[in-house]
């Protein structure tokens, strides 16, 4: 048997006040509770508003609670207007500062975040003004704000949520799609290693024949003592020997070439 949801009491505005005063001057749960009853299918109301398209509609219906919370122990019932009218701006006060503090995928100055929640309601209504889309100096106007300070807030506007890599685009007009991790570049180390290779290359002339044949042996072509003395037809001990010293005489004339271009920079 399917069990139905439980059926809020429709309350007096009267009651309503009796149950936020008895909050505020006994701390009562029980009085608490009953108003968090009352009003919570109006605080999911507004969290929807404000989360469409988004996915953090949890973690504003918290943010909504809070503030219903927040507003049951600042309201006064003395100023004789409806809890509802004080109730509606406080939770989309606190739903507008979780957005514009909390959701962003990177840091982002306030005045940015500020200035780019009032753009787009007053594209809105300057696009319905002209029946064009807006310049940039006519919503700066609007705004009472520079041309600079709105194409950064455009700009960082789209910082709002970062693409996951994941996400699909499509790629031709036959509907085929890669995804965003799909075209993103990588560092190819091959690059590095020719560096590598073209400074080794400046100094080779150090080195004698055997030598050259030692280095290209064990560190070109990854052959092993053994197999490159058993390649040049001499022991394992002296290609040992020799690529010590090719080494050495590597390491002196790399060493001798950046101390000089140093000196020479700084004629």
């Amino acid at each position: 048997m399917t069990q139905q949801p439980a059926q809020v009491t429709k309350r007096t505005k009267e009651e309503i006040h009796a149950l936020i005063l008895e909050v505020q001057q006994t701390e009562s749960n029980s009085a608490q509770t009953l108003l968090v009853e009352n009003y919570k299918a109006l605080v999911a109301s507004l969290v929807h508003k404000y989360s469409r398209g988004g996915g953090f509609h949890e973690d504003l219906m918290q943010v909504g609670m809070i503030g219903l919370l927040a507003a049951i122990r600042r309201f006064d019932p003395e100023f004789g207007k409806t809890f509802e009218s004080f109730l509606i701006p406080t939770v989309i006060g606190e739903i507008k500062r979780f957005l514009r503090d909390k959701t962003w995928s990177v840091h982002v100055p306030r005045r940015i975040k500020e200035l780019w929640t009032k753009i787009k309601p007053v594209v809105d209504e300057l696009t319905n003004k002209y029946q064009r889309s807006p310049k940039i100096a006519e919503i700066a106007e609007y705004l009472e704000a520079t041309e600079e300070e709105v194409l950064e807030a455009m700009e960082m506007g789209k910082s709002y949520q970062a693409m996951s890599v994941d996400q699909p685009i499509e790629a031709s007009s036959d509907g085929s799609t890669v995804t965003t991790l799909d075209i993103i570049g990588s560092q190819d180390e091959e690059f590095e290693k020719v560096d590598q290779k073209l400074l080794l290359e400046s100094v080779l002339h150090v080195l004698s024949e055997k030598e050259k044949d030692i280095i290209y042996c064990t560190f070109i072509a990854n052959k092993s003592q053994r197999e490159t003395g058993e390649f040049l037809g001499i022991s394992q001990m002296h290609v040992s020997r020799l690529q010590r010293r090719a080494i050495e005489k590597l390491r002196k004339a790399l060493n001798r070439d950046v101390y000089t271009g140093a000196a020479n920079a700084g004629t």
